[in-house]
């Protein structure tokens, strides 16, 4: 069986990267790992509807900067395992999830960036957790307090939403996502993103991962999770220090939330990238490297 099928997606060329399973919090991740074991250690997390895959771009260039680096599967993604049910997917426990990955390294703590939903759980640790959290990135998500109060006074933001309250509708929801050859979410990426940012082979790597048994309802999960289930985290003011990142033509999220999410942060800058959408990571990859790794080397 080759590296593609196992991990449905080639390991990032010519890298150290490994594939395994880490038993973290009740659940199997899979995860990819690349650099020397004891080096400083960064974790990503990816977003919806995305896999470990969204930061294969990036693996190399932090190993080669010095760093150890975890790309997990999240749970619910792709070969990572899939709880049945939606309580398993409250962002406590994705949060704790992180904790004990990091753990499985022999740590207590590490820089974590995130993205999308990624990011969401990326704040939510900071927060929940904060001696889990070295230094913090965060791409294209507001702080959750943020958050929740622009949906509930913004009309646009609301209206960007739309998907959010619609992934509530446990089988309809799944049914429509997933018809067409998962032409909902190959079109929120590639029409939602700047031109010839996601090409044919990507969409087959992510269509294989969201193929996979019981991905789609998990994935769903995340958001019926959020609405059902709730969980304010203890604290509103992220101590770690925090770099957000943004891509002002973002189709799902307002632009004015990121400025107001630094005002949670107690070191907090943000660093905005006018001509990206939401899928920022993809968009301009090489500046992003370039300043997180400046982040996290500060």
């Amino acid at each position: 069986m080759s590296h593609d099928t196992e991990a449905n997606a080639p390991l990032p060329e010519g890298s150290s990267a490994e594939r395994s399973v880490r038993e973290v919090n009740g659940v199997s991740l899979h995860v990819v790992a690349a650099g020397e074991p004891d080096a400083p250690l960064v974790v990503f997390l990816h977003g919806f509807p995305e896999f470990w895959y969204e930061w294969r771009e990036y693996v190399e260039p932090f190993v080669d900067a010095g760093y150890r680096v975890l790309v997990p599967d999240q749970r619910g993604y792709n070969r990572s395992e899939k709880p049945e049910g939606v309580r398993a997917y409250r962002v406590s426990e994705l949060s704790r999830d992180v904790v004990e990955l990091i753990g499985t390294e022999g740590r207590e703590r590490a820089h974590v960036v995130g993205h999308d939903w990624g990011a969401a759980v990326a704040w939510d640790l900071s927060l929940r957790h904060p001696d889990a959290v070295d230094r913090l990135g965060i791409v294209n998500v507001p702080h959750p307090t943020v958050f929740e109060a622009t949906l509930r006074s913004n009309l646009t933001q609301l209206r960007k939403s739309w998907y959010m309250f619609f992934f509530q509708l446990t089988g309809v929801a799944d049914w429509y996502v997933q018809r067409n050859e998962y032409a909902f979410m190959v079109s929120a990426m590639a029409d939602g993103s700047n031109p010839g940012t996601f090409d044919a082979a990507d969409f087959e790597r992510y269509r294989r991962a969201w193929a996979e048994p019981g991905a789609l309802p998990a994935m769903l999960n995340w958001y019926r999770a959020l609405f059902r289930h709730n969980e304010e985290p203890p604290r509103e003011t992220v101590t770690a220090p925090t770099l957000v990142l943004w891509g002002e033509h973002d189709q799902a999220l307002l632009p004015e939330m990121a400025p107001r999410s630094i005002d949670y942060c107690a070191d907090g800058r943000l660093e905005r990238f006018p001509e990206a959408t939401h899928w920022l990571p993809h968009e301009a990859t090489d500046r992003v490297i370039d300043s997180l790794l400046a982040h996290l080397d500060s």
